[in-house]
């Protein structure tokens, strides 16, 4: 009978390793498109300016866009905190959080203080935390808010009966007061988001405040995490209804809330038709700029047809070295086609923003990675308006200010061992 018990021993070991070969597979996933093409326009994919293009945004990222909307963007920590602790120690019914990024320190007592304040005042809060990026984030400090009566819940607990949900995390910025308010962007509840974001310490950021249709869209997205972290369904929301919002007037947006799927996902399909749309400018701020083979032919192809295509990421400031190295293995293949590369000098650039064309613009969590685009929550709001991309095509150019440009020529007589560290870390690039 040791034939039979051999038999087994190898069958279960047959059966582990595809499983694990099954997690490695899904783990590392990427994302399908590798082009975008038009079955009923012979000139091809609609233009940004096309008056077809937002409806192909709407249909195929699930983004219903309206108007009705105040935009205000939010540079740096100097701009952005002040005018949150405005608006939350403003509310009078309702607050709801989602934080990916949370640390100890002077922004997290700032929050502490003014949530306990409107709890004892009798708004309802909610408050939900990513147990990966806000770890740091006491006992002791969730009991402080709790025992005012905020309710608050860790989203996806890193639990080995869970593993198979740690490689996707909710990085998701959201803050909705009143069900009137919405804010989202790149920052976190941590010391280095405050300042201007020219100091070190002081990271470079782009937030956004907003009112509208959209907040509605930001709080389901909201609800949505909130339901599978405790369980409970949100319903009472005290806004008009998404599609009973005037359209007429105001700035045309969306709340687009990317989610991870196994084959194509919302992310990678606002972004290939936002690439493919341009035909004059596209600026993009990335924190963490790790296209993959198709992304980078598309930014390639753009620059070919004669836009203006400019990245600004991070450069020695970076707060992910890998990430750096990842990415500038493949430097070199888009500067030859015309991309033009910069690096942020002073402190690291956290900051996710496009604006193509001087109209469409996105703020939000989305980096220009695997991750963002297939492992990820994310938000970012959309809008389609020439006074927010002008104000944030003008941010970006004064970033380039401070900013060091790639040059091809410099960039390829990089040591032997800078190369072979980029070429390491870009076998990882999927997970980064």
């Amino acid at each position: 009978m040791k034939w039979v018990k051999r038999l087994s021993l190898a069958f279960f070991a047959l059966v582990l390793v595809v499983f694990a070969l099954m997690g490695v597979l899904y783990a590392t996933r990427g994302t399908p498109t590798r082009e975008v093409f038009s079955f009923s326009d012979p000139l091809g994919p609609p233009a940004i300016t096309d008056t077809t293009f937002l409806g192909n945004i709407e249909l195929l990222t699930k983004t219903e866009l309206a108007g009705g909307h105040t935009v205000d963007l939010l540079f740096n920590g100097n701009g952005t905190y002040p005018r949150l602790w405005q608006d939350l120690r403003a509310a009078r019914h309702t607050i709801t959080l989602q934080l990916y990024y949370c640390m100890p320190g002077m922004l997290a007592d700032s929050l502490k203080h003014v949530l306990i304040d409107r709890a004892r005042a009798g708004v309802r809060t909610l408050v939900l935390f990513d147990a990966f990026g806000a770890q740091d984030i006491t006992d002791e400090y969730k009991d402080s808010l709790r025992s005012v009566g905020i309710r608050v819940a860790d989203f996806r607990p890193l639990r080995w009966h869970a593993l198979h949900k740690a490689q996707h995390r909710s990085h998701i910025r959201v803050v909705v007061i009143d069900d009137t308010v919405g804010y989202t962007g790149g920052f976190g509840i941590a010391d280095m988001w405050q300042g201007d974001g020219h100091s070190k310490e002081q990271w470079r950021d782009t937030n956004v405040r907003f009112t509208g249709p959209a907040v509605q869209q930001l709080q389901a997205a909201f609800s949505g995490a909130w339901t599978e972290a405790t369980g409970e369904l949100l319903t009472g929301h005290s806004a008009t209804h998404i599609s009973d919002a005037t359209n007429a007037g105001g700035t045309v947006a969306g709340l687009m809330h990317a989610e991870p799927a196994i084959g194509s996902t919302v992310a990678e399909r606002f972004l290939a038709l936002t690439l493919v749309g341009a035909r004059k400018t596209l600026f993009i701020t990335n924190a963490y700029f790790v296209p993959d083979d198709d992304f980078r032919r598309m930014l390639r192809d753009a620059a070919r047809r004669g836009v203006d295509v400019r990245v600004l990421t991070a450069g020695k400031e970076t707060d992910v070295k890998t990430v750096r190295l990842a990415a500038r293995r493949r430097y070199d293949e888009m500067l030859r086609d015309g991309v033009q590369i910069y690096e942020y000098r002073p402190t690291m650039v956290h900051a996710k923003t496009i604006v193509a064309d001087g109209i469409w613009s996105t703020i939000g969590t989305m980096n220009f990675d695997n991750r963002s685009l297939a492992l990820n929550d994310e938000s970012n709001l959309l809008v389609y308006d020439t006074a927010v991309g002008g104000a944030l095509q003008r941010q970006f150019l004064d970033d380039l200010r401070f900013s060091d440009r790639i040059d091809l020529r410099t960039f390829e007589g990089r040591s032997v061992f800078t190369k072979a560290l980029e070429r390491m870390a870009s076998v990882i690039a999927k997970i980064l």
